[in-house]
């Protein structure tokens, strides 16, 4: 291993800058593709899954084999893990960014929950409620089960109406049937009540 990164013609600025630079942009991609392979066959996205894996892999042993063959110098090891770490982050990012899949919410609610449900129903969401007993007396509760991209709306609609009010959100591997509302009619209500 190289301790001083010099060639005889001075420095060498593809084994120290360009490929270490190389190795991490791959790893970057390869391990976000990963991170996205897994929650993609966790929500049961089967088509979308295999494809992933094929470039992540094919990626990854182009970085794999540029790391083995240029091994002198730590610059590409270092490469190499500060992009498995990134990767990581970005990854989850783009899948947040995308979110693809479905939720259930649930909120426990220990008054009128009326405006919350009016509210719900007017935005095309279907909505579920159960009596019940709570820690402190009788209590609501309200299920809804929406694509993960209308949370932030649902959500919005939960913290105006019910502030306080219990919550739970928890990933649905799949559905069936159900009440879900035009995204464009979503994108339209959450609009105007702002």
């Amino acid at each position: 291993m190289d301790i001083l990164p010099q060639t005889s013609a001075g420095f060498d600025w593809f084994a120290w800058v360009i490929l270490p630079v190389l190795i991490f942009i791959a790893r970057i991609i390869d391990v976000s593709l990963g991170t996205m392979r897994i929650i993609f066959t966790s929500r049961g996205l089967q088509k979308l899954a295999p494809l992933l894996g094929f470039i992540e892999v094919f990626i990854w042993i182009i970085a794999t084999s540029q790391l083995v063959k240029h091994a002198q110098n730590v610059a590409a090891y270092l490469g190499y893990a500060a992009g498995f770490a990134a990767g990581n982050y970005v990854g989850m990012y783009l899948e947040n960014r995308l979110a693809i899949g479905t939720v259930t919410l649930r909120a426990i609610i220990r008054r009128d929950p009326a405006e919350l449900i009016q509210r719900l129903h007017d935005s095309g969401f279907g909505i579920t409620t159960v009596d019940g007993q709570g820690s402190a007396g009788e209590v609501k509760i309200v299920y809804s089960t929406i694509k993960r991209r209308d949370l932030p709306a649902v959500m919005a609609i939960f913290h105006e109406t019910l502030p306080g009010a219990f919550l739970s959100i928890e990933e649905v591997r799949s559905t069936e049937q159900g009440v879900f509302p035009a995204t464009k009619n979503l994108v339209d209500n959450f609009t105007k009540k702002k």
